[in-house]
């Protein structure tokens, strides 16, 4: 397999009136092609910050990130922003739907910016509303979908455009149980698929679904677990 995500010596420093605190603190971090990792890690463990620079949204004081084998830690506003929409697909836990636009509409969101034309990204969003079992509520709003439905047309937004990772922040976190099971379904649907997926969660039981566990504490990787079986794991660190 082929590295997706390389980061080596990661570094996060905020100033705080004359103390320099570091949200990560020397952070070293692979992810394959076609992993499904649960990122993990309780509030203020620096998890926040690590996401925010795996998806392009912000940059390390000091360090290396390599986004399929390019050097993204220096790059400008604008051509992370381009990372953003073509290399890496977002799914958050308040959804982020745009209430106007239709379920199609809001998957074609990123093709529209990326520069497809009409018929070009309506047939990606299609598409992936389809994979998602949604295409039936293509034309709906989002006050017409429930929570999970609604969920599902964000992850078909982030899989249009056949991202080289899916970061899926807190995807169940507003989500009823059952809602929950059938959105980790499809992230594992999406994995056997060869999806490369980052799951951002602090709840232990959604964690489960991943096949490998990254634990965050005070600005560094505490544990890095690999399941290799339903009773066995690998602790990689």
């Amino acid at each position: 397999m082929s590295n997706v995500v390389t980061i080596t010596g990661v570094k996060k420093l905020y100033k705080m009136g004359s103390e320099i605190v570091a949200a990560l603190n020397g952070v070293d971090l692979k992810i394959d092609s076609g992993e499904f990792v649960a990122l993990m890690g309780p509030s203020g463990s620096g998890k926040s910050t690590l996401m925010n620079i795996l998806g392009c949204l912000d940059r390390p004081t000091e360090g290396s990130y390599k986004l399929l084998d390019k050097e993204v830690s220096r790059l400008s506003d604008d051509e992370l922003a381009g990372i953003r929409n073509k290399t890496i697909g977002f799914c958050y836990q308040n959804f982020n739907l745009l209430s106007k636009l239709t379920s199609l509409e809001n998957v074609e969101l990123p093709a529209i910016y990326a520069g497809f034309n009409k018929t070009e990204r309506r047939k990606m969003a299609m598409a992936a509303l389809e994979k998602v079992s949604l295409a039936d509520r293509a034309e709906h709003l989002p006050s017409e979908l429930s929570g999970g439905q609604r969920q599902r047309v964000a992850i078909a937004r982030a899989i249009a455009m056949k991202p080289a990772i899916i970061l899926a922040d807190e995807p169940t976190g507003n989500l009823d149980t059952k809602s929950t099971v059938e959105i980790l379904q499809i992230f594992r649907d999406l994995h056997a698929g060869g999806s490369t997926i980052i799951l951002v969660t602090h709840e232990p039981d959604v964690a489960q679904s991943a096949d490998r566990q990254i634990l965050v504490k005070d600005g560094k990787i505490t544990k890095d677990i690999i399941t290799a079986s339903t009773d066995e794991r690998i602790d990689i660190i």
